[in-house]
């Protein structure tokens, strides 16, 4: 129940439909247990009338409730005819089930409708705190988890804020209203009624703690299989290319069973439980006839028929209640046991945060890494060892390496994706950690390995919520080299790309993306190895487009191959985390070190193919 606390918040927001959604529930509840009282006072009436004159006995309504002892006084009125009360109780009933249905109505639609409410705000803070995690957060959760809790989990925990509440405020006023009228009525037998409730709060205990673990092994499991779901969609291409479909489906089938295992085992105590409490009821049910039976028959407790029939359909009326106990504490449980997953994640703080007084300055370009180590925190491995490299505005920077070299982790650190393990970069004099988050990446442009697009058009994937007309969109993509190609599509730029761009080719995702970065018009533009995909006569024409558009704006650009056609006023050369080799192409060539190695290999490949550069 603690984990639950973090709802408070919720409630105090919507504490107007809480509050008034809660009166609702005692007055559908009030009308409803007035109906045994206007029922008893039928039989108590009918009686009288129908015994002997010696048997006659004085009406013993007057301790009901005041609303139905005016109504029955009413009712009861010299000159109206035992036919005319007994019809006048049968409507004064069905306007009681009237008012209470509006009052139900009214409940519902106050605190379910707050629950969805509650359900909305959840799901947007949920997402918003994923966007403020940084990388390493990704790199050790699953996609499939994350989406879990903020589906299943969220809804769990609605299904506390709505029914839970209204099913507890619900039982809680019935029970307290019923047992309250019956202990007017006879307190003896009210005792005798409840005895078997201790036995139920004492199964009721010891269920939840049954339910609140089952509870956890399912929501973990289900998000095992919503993991494995997620994975084989997303690599469907792969799967289906190294016939794996077998064992992926076994691994499905693996983790189904052991969710279908833990749901089973939750039902199986469910369905001990309530049946559990339908007898308990019946037994109270039992103790009502018998012992007032009994009462009635000895002319002991002021108990008559009317008390009888009344108690019976009080204890009728509970049985839904007490029965909703366990679905209620059910209900808590298990929306407990994801509130404390969802907990677990929003309780992290991401380790790059905002700084106090941010620096929202314009970048220029000017970029220092001063005795730069950085070590990743989820495996410990050591990406980058001292570096010292000076990037001037406007600069063209190419960093080359082997695969693992830490090309990447350099560029990660630029955007501010992780925080350096000790020594310093800076941005235009300023520590990166004094810039504003959200200013620095706006002016810096980012091209991954990985190329992403989202299951939209062209034209929303290339222009990414930035402000640009659908000429920027069209220049951008002219100068990534995708224009034509675009505009031979059917749909041209609203050509939907689906899933992760699948219905487009590797070379026609990674220019799209390019276009996406260049229609930002940013400062600083870094390219990580995005030209893999493509052939070398359409990494040619970027090239020598680039040329142009990157005239006063610093460029760094990751790569396995060296483009001849673009000037480079420096190329950084990285091996195991470090600088070995620093300088222009005919500094390098001239060394005869590794990347005259690798131009050389170029330049033989390149002839080999026919190719030109």
């Amino acid at each position: 129940m603690k984990h639950l606390k973090t709802l408070k918040k919720y409630f105090w927001k919507y504490r107007l439909r809480l509050g008034v959604g809660i009166v609702f529930v005692f007055f559908s509840n009030y009308f409803n247990v007035l109906a045994p009282q206007v029922t008893g006072f039928v039989i108590d009436y009918v009686q009288r009338k129908t015994a002997s004159p010696e048997n006659v006995v004085a009406a013993k309504h007057n301790n009901y409730d005041r609303l139905v002892v005016t109504l029955t006084e009413w009712i009861e009125q010299p000159g109206n005819s035992w036919i005319k009360v007994v019809a006048l109780c049968g409507l004064t009933i069905l306007a009681l089930a009237l008012l209470r249905g509006l009052f139900l109505f009214f409940m519902r639609q106050t605190i379910i409708v707050m629950s969805r409410h509650i359900e909305y705000d959840q799901k947007n803070e949920i997402y918003s705190h994923y966007q403020q995690l940084d990388t390493a957060f990704y790199r050790v959760n699953s996609t499939g988890d994350l989406m879990n809790r903020i589906s299943e989990d969220v809804s769990r925990v609605r299904m506390f804020t709505g029914p839970a509440i209204m099913y507890l405020a619900n039982l809680t006023t019935v029970i307290s209203l019923s047992v309250f009228f019956m202990w007017q009525r006879s307190p003896e037998l009210t005792i005798y009624v409840l005895l078997p409730l201790p036995v139920l709060a004492v199964t009721i205990y010891f269920v939840n703690n049954t339910i609140s673990k089952k509870s956890e092994q399912i929501q973990r499991s289900l998000s095992e299989l919503t993991t494995n779901a997620q994975e084989t969609y997303s690599g469907i291409r792969v799967i289906k290319s190294f016939i794996q479909e077998k064992a992926m489906l076994g691994f499905f089938k693996k983790n189904s069973e052991e969710y279908r295992k833990n749901a089973v085992s939750l039902a199986k105590v469910e369905a001990i439980y309530f049946p559990s409490i339908t007898l308990l009821i019946g037994l109270s049910t039992l103790l009502t006839i018998m012992i007032g039976g009994l009462y009635y028959l000895n002319h002991k407790g002021n108990v008559g028929l009317d008390t009888i029939v009344e108690f019976v359909m009080y204890i009728n009326m509970l049985q839904f209640p007490v029965s909703a106990i366990g679905l209620t504490a059910s209900l808590i449980q298990r929306a407990a046991a994801s509130q404390k997953r969802i907990n677990e994640f929003l309780q992290l703080k991401p380790e790059i945060n905002r700084p106090e007084l941010p620096d929202t300055s314009p970048i220029n370009g000017n970029i220092q890494f001063k005795n730069v180590n950085f070590t990743y925190p989820n495996t410990g491995i050591q990406a980058l060892k001292n570096i010292n490299l000076n990037i001037k505005q406007g600069e063209k920077v190419a960093i080359v390496g082997k695969t693992g070299s830490g090309k990447t982790s350099l560029v990660q650190l630029m955007l501010r994706m992780y925080d350096t393990t000790s020594g310093a970069l800076s941005i235009d004099g300023i520590d990166i950690r004094n810039k504003d988050l959200n200013s620095l990446r706006r002016q810096i442009s980012y091209v991954p390995q990985d190329v992403f697009l989202f299951s939209d058009t062209i034209e929303n994937n290339i222009r990414f919520n930035e402000s640009v007309s659908l000429e920027e969109v069209k220049t951008a993509a002219r100068r990534a080299s995708v224009a034509k190609e675009i505009e031979s599509f059917p749909n041209q730029y609203e050509t939907m790309v689906g899933e992760r761009g699948v219905t487009l080719s590797g070379g026609q995702k990674q220019r799209i993306t390019i276009a996406r970065a260049l229609v930002k018009n940013p400062e600083v533009l870094i390219l990580d190895d995005c030209l893999s995909a493509v052939d070398t006569r359409t990494e040619h024409e970027i090239t020598e487009s680039l040329n142009d558009y990157l005239r006063d704006k610093t460029a760094i650009i990751i790569t396995h191959r060296i483009f001849s056609l673009l000037h480079f006023d420096k190329i950084i050369v990285l091996d195991e985390g470090k600088i070995v080799e620093e300088g222009t192409h005919q500094q390098l060539v001239a060394t005869n070190g590794f990347y005259a190695t690798l131009y050389e290999r170029q330049q033989r490949q390149d002839t080999e193919n026919g190719e030109w550069g």
